[in-house]
């Protein structure tokens, strides 16, 4: 007979008690998520969006906070509490026509994404070596696809939460550029909004990357992953949450949204006070993407560009490839962990192989690496609206997370950022027309 499941409130008291709060706790799963959110596309966006308009772009970070901490913290609610990933609650609760579309959209896109980070990675790395990007590209996929085939969930994440340090470097940066304190408050707190397209692509681009689709799919499947890790293998052990567990939940996604916020906020912010003033107001390569951190590292700022986008790439691409194995097998109606060898799970495993050749060759087509990370955060842009609305109708139904159910805040946020994303999808997509 199915017994009740343990809480996990008796788990992190302990680990709290072994001294594993503190810093190794802030750095807990929200920041893993939050620094994937900042990945080579998020840089390559936000770099763009600071070079092109200044600082009159300041303002979209604290819009965005809110946003991505609302979407997220769904997300890791139904992981927790239905006790499955994102799609295979969507597969149980939605017909075959609903699902389909929604895996099609949220594959097509970790596909693009981690095709533009990984061209990102190469165009970095060749600011330092003297090797075709290509190359370069096609070298770090097969060292990250080890790591996920060789390694453990377990080495992952202690490589994401260290690995996401490098962001900070911005933040010295635009502080180093002698920002004026008055200018800097006017530009975050008073909106200017432009409705040509130009300003549009940019504002769906820091939509979309910032509250990217693999972000969902991984946090959704994170909050599982952590209950395996713990010996709840069985779905009845991982049905269900205490009110204390989701305010933990509620903690750690805030954490790292903040944390993502705050790097967005920072990058706008240095390239706003550096590239913009000098007339550097297109990025088209690496090397002109890295003089943002001129004012922190002088000569060696491509270096420490190179560091950032490496780091956060690393951390960012094998959340893009295992989100998209996991919508795939959820999707059909199959289990994917990465808790499971290689060897249980061949269709999960053949998936993130599938998904890391096909953004390897997307690089072989030609397209500019730097733009390419704005395009990339444009498609993700149209595909956060219909991904939400489902969100929001799962997580206000009892038949999936019982009595946990979204309050006033949770749904005035929720039905909030749905109606901006898309309103500000179809806006972009008018002002093609116009």
């Amino acid at each position: 007979m199915d017994q009740p499941r343990e809480p996990l409130d008796a788990r992190y008291d302990a680990a709290d008690n072994r001294g594993r709060a503190g810093l190794l706790r802030i750095l807990g799963s929200g920041v893993v998520t939050g620094a994937a959110d900042d990945d080579p596309s998020a840089i390559g966006t936000y770099s763009s969006a600071g070079a092109r308009f200044g600082l009159s772009v300041l303002w979209i970070a604290p819009v965005l906070l809110p946003m991505m901490y609302v979407v997220t913290y769904l997300s890791a609610k139904i992981g927790q509490v239905y006790g499955k990933g994102l799609f295979a609650c969507i597969r149980d609760r939605f017909p075959r026509w609903v699902l389909l579309p929604l895996v099609s959209l949220a594959f097509l896109g970790n596909i693009i994404e981690a095709a533009a980070d990984l061209g990102g990675i190469g165009s970095a790395l060749n600011l330092l070596l003297p090797v075709p990007v290509p190359v370069l590209v096609v070298a770090t996929a097969a060292i990250i696809y080890a790591i996920q085939y060789f390694g453990s969930y377990t080495l992952i994440r202690a490589i994401f939460r260290w690995l996401a340090l490098i962001l900070f470097a911005y933040v010295a940066a635009a502080l180093l550029a002698k920002p004026d304190p008055v200018e800097i408050l006017a530009a975050t707190f008073v909106p200017r909004l432009r409705l040509d397209s130009d300003f549009l692509a940019i504002l769906v681009a820091c939509i979309g990357t910032s509250l990217s689709a693999y972000v969902y799919t991984w946090q959704s499947n994170q909050e599982v992953e952590e209950q395996i890790a713990i010996g709840r293998r069985r779905l009845w052990q991982r049905k269900g949450a205490s009110r204390r567990e989701m305010r933990r939940t509620s903690r750690d996604v805030l954490i790292g949204m903040i944390f993502s916020n705050l790097i967005l906020y920072f990058i706008l912010m240095a390239t706003g006070l550096t590239l913009h003033p000098a007339g550097r107001t297109e990025i088209d390569t690496a090397a002109q993407a890295a003089a943002a951190l001129e004012p922190l590292a002088g000569p060696a700022a491509k270096w420490l560009f190179a560091a950032g986008i490496v780091g956060v790439g690393f951390l960012a691409v094998p959340i893009m490839t295992t989100g998209a194995a996991y919508d795939v097998v959820q999707g059909l109606g199959r289990e994917g962990s990465l808790h499971d060898h290689p060897s249980e799970n061949r269709l999960f495993y053949l998936v993130i192989f599938l998904v890391t050749a096909l953004a390897v060759a997307l690089n072989f087509l030609g397209f500019n690496p730097m733009r390419a990370l704005v395009w990339s955060g444009i498609v993700q842009g149209f595909s956060v609206p219909p991904l939400l609305l489902i969100m929001m109708l799962l997580t206000n139904s009892r038949r999936v997370v019982g009595a946990r159910t979204n309050g006033r805040w949770t749904n005035l946020l929720g039905w909030t950022t749905t109606v901006v994303t898309f309103l500000c999808t179809a806006a972009l997509v008018a002002s093609w027309f116009a």
